[in-house]
């Protein structure tokens, strides 16, 4: 399956997700290419939409290799990918030293998408995390613990594109899954999208802006 752009992706992961509908979720955007995923699937579940902070840890001289993810939050969840930890040969304290500079990241985009803006509740809610693709999981799995913490009702896993193996890994980490391809050998996300153009901070702050996350639900209480 090969989506036109992001915009197309979150459309159709929004049919999948139709079901849900009627249960008022939160949709949770991976930034920055998980927001225009998210954006319309927001809009289609007419759902307040915010963000988890999460950034990769890549390996020094490899950044696109993850050896592990980060989360904002107050005590941040860090996961660690040991096998490739161990195949670079990466110490604790060049771990610990990435895992700062990304820490320092996630703070920087929190000032500039965040700052004042209400953030979405949670608890008690079905959470519906959204990003562009999944490629080793670590990323993921570190936004799934940021968000389990807060307690939702049920915890959603939704994406266009993941290869099988990382689904698999994840499918006990959340409640549900929804994905629209599992190809065996991913080689990048990327690859399964015409227009794969990088998402500006810009892009971010004005998808914020349309859906804010204390946006009042459609009820029919509220409607009568």
């Amino acid at each position: 399956m090969v989506f036109h752009d992001r915009t197309d992706a979150g459309r159709q992961l929004a049919r999948a997700l139709l079901k849900y509908k009627g249960q008022h979720p939160v949709i949770l955007a991976l930034p920055r290419g998980g927001v225009p995923v998210a954006a319309e699937v927001a809009s289609v579940l007419d759902a307040p939409l915010d963000l988890v902070l999460v950034r990769k840890i890549g390996v020094p001289n490899q950044p696109e290799l993850a050896m592990g993810a980060v989360t904002d939050g107050k005590v941040p969840a860090v996961v660690r990918n040991n096998d490739i930890i161990e195949l670079c040969g990466i110490s604790d304290q060049s771990f610990d030293s990435v895992c700062r500079e990304e820490l320092a990241e996630i703070e920087r985009r929190r000032q500039r998408y965040i700052r004042d803006r209400p953030r979405a509740e949670v608890e008690g809610k079905v959470a519906i995390i959204v990003d562009d693709g999944i490629a080793t999981g670590a990323t993921t799995l570190a936004a799934i613990k940021a968000v389990r913490s807060r307690k939702p009702r049920e915890l959603v896993l939704a994406v266009p594109v993941a290869p099988f193996d990382s689904i698999r890994r994840l499918h006990s980490e959340v409640d549900a899954i929804v994905c629209l391809d599992t190809p065996r050998d991913l080689g990048a996300i990327g690859y399964f999208y015409e227009d794969f153009c990088q998402v500006d901070d810009e892009k971010v702050i004005a998808t914020l802006k349309r859906f804010p996350a204390d946006r009042p639900v459609n009820t029919p209480d509220s409607a009568s």
